[in-house]
């Protein structure tokens, strides 16, 4: 049964999936408030210009989700419009909203609103955090203006602007520095470092192809580029020196680079690989091989958390997106789920 909306002030409401079935089979249950903890944020963006942007809280036991956890818990205030992602840091979650240009804080466990940045912020795309402060990329497509923006952690307050020659996507963590992907949607081969000791910033041109994801996992950066041929993932120091991984011969575009539990995995087309991060190598056949969606939507959300791979079909942004979460082991389906939104573009941990 599809939940709209929730049916009352002192229940949360939630749907209970059939994990044994492995489909979208559920019933409607009313339990006791729940707190967003131990478990998986799910971002929906929402159609371009339609203020949809929603999240959804799916327990970590798989057995329950509820959609729209930002209006349920603040007086069913509409979030914005393009939920970019969302970035945890201490007690609160960070939602950056791209057309709207905003970011919303909220508590991570009640998912009340604490603030709502917005000064300097021009089309936001990622969020990265150090100690002491918050780095925003941001890329207006309409101007032709990038750059990184940056926050105290304490009060939320401006600190200074980074400008950046090329578009600023994805943006990460790694020793205590930023590093800035300068590739949008499978275009681009440059990655900024910026050393946060006094901000300044050296731009790293990844050989081979053109990037298209970049994570960090355990005070390292890594990031897959790829040709129509053949795909490459590199590491880059937290300082800044980059060294190849593995070249992966006859597997071409590959994206959505995903490191968890110390193995590697990324997609070409609708097929999932994986590999060691400790002993890579080429992959002799994929993973799993997901249902088609088109050029642009094959696994338009993907994440690898927990040893489950989070994938999403976001239905040409015409429907509800539907998730499937498969085994990162062995890549046999586990549950099949309604998102609660259009356009569902990945999933965090809420431990």
């Amino acid at each position: 049964m599809k939940i709209t909306k929730l049916l009352t002030v002192l229940f949360a409401v939630v749907l209970l999936f059939n994990i044994s079935s492995c489909t979208s089979d559920s019933t409607e249950v009313e339990i006791s408030p729940i707190t967003y903890q131990n478990g998986y944020f799910i971002s929906n963006e929402g159609n371009f210009n339609s203020q949809g942007a929603k999240v959804t809280f799916l327990t970590r036991d798989l057995s329950m989700k509820q959609d729209d956890v930002y209006g349920y818990n603040n007086n069913k205030e509409i979030l914005g419009d393009v939920l970019q992602t969302i970035g945890l840091n201490g007690n609160k979650a960070y939602l950056v909203l791209n057309n709207s240009n905003k970011i919303v804080v909220v508590d991570r466990y009640t998912f009340k609103k604490l603030a709502v940045i917005t000064d300097q912020i021009d089309n936001p795309r990622g969020i990265t955090f150090t100690s002491d402060f918050i780095y925003v990329s941001n890329t207006n497509f309409t101007a032709h203006t990038q750059s990184v923006t940056k926050y105290k952690a304490s009060d939320y307050s401006f600190v200074s602007k980074i400008s950046m020659t090329d578009v600023s996507d994805k943006i990460v963590e790694a020793g205590g520095n930023i590093f800035v992907q300068n590739a949008s949607s499978g275009y681009g081969n440059k990655i900024t470092y910026i050393n946060t000791s006094n901000d300044s910033k050296t731009e790293i041109s990844v050989p081979n192809g053109q990037i298209g994801n970049t994570v960090s996992y355990k005070s390292n950066v890594y990031t897959i580029s790829s040709t129509a041929a053949d795909s490459y993932i590199y590491k880059i120091s937290s300082t800044g020196a980059m060294t190849p991984v593995i070249t992966l011969t006859g597997i071409p575009n590959a994206t959505n680079l995903q490191i968890d539990n110390d193995k590697i995995y990324f997609s070409s087309a609708n097929k999932v690989y994986t590999t060691s991060l400790a002993t890579p190598a080429i992959p002799s056949a994929p993973l799993l091989t997901a249902a088609d969606g088109g050029p642009y939507f094959t696994l338009y959300g993907f994440n690898v958390i927990d040893g489950r791979i989070f994938a999403s079909d976001v239905k040409q942004f015409t429907a509800e997106s539907e998730m499937i979460i498969y085994s990162a082991t062995t890549g046999s389906k586990m549950v099949t789920l309604k998102t609660g939104g259009l356009g569902a573009n990945g999933t965090v941990l809420n431990p």
